[in-house]
């Protein structure tokens, strides 16, 4: 298992709703994302899903996390312990310990 912070967590999940725009949280989805997706729900915290959650229960859908978790098992260390890399669409995504992602 590979030691991450806060902001590589948050900068992976960023990364992987590029492929899943529904998704608002790793067990939390939007159930139509073309129709309701305000631009806001990209920088959404895990508290303020659960709320939206809560005033929009025929909206948000629960599902598995398991395609997020095989995503972030694609992660690898890089310059020790300083960087994360990732594949991503054809290249690799490096994430820094601050969170600032790069290709």
């Amino acid at each position: 298992m590979i030691k991450t912070t806060r902001a590589q967590r948050e900068a992976l999940f960023r990364v992987f709703q590029r492929s899943f725009h529904g998704w608002i949280t790793p067990t939390m989805r939007i159930s139509r994302p073309e129709i309701y997706r305000p631009h806001y729900l990209r920088l959404m915290t895990q508290k303020d899903a659960r709320e939206f959650a809560s005033e929009n229960p025929n909206v948000v859908v629960k599902v598995p996390s398991i395609q997020y978790r095989r995503f972030r098992k694609t992660v690898i260390p890089y310059f020790g312990d300083t960087c994360i890399m990732v594949p991503y669409a054809g290249m690799w995504l490096g994430i820094e310990q601050d969170g600032h992602t790069h290709s």
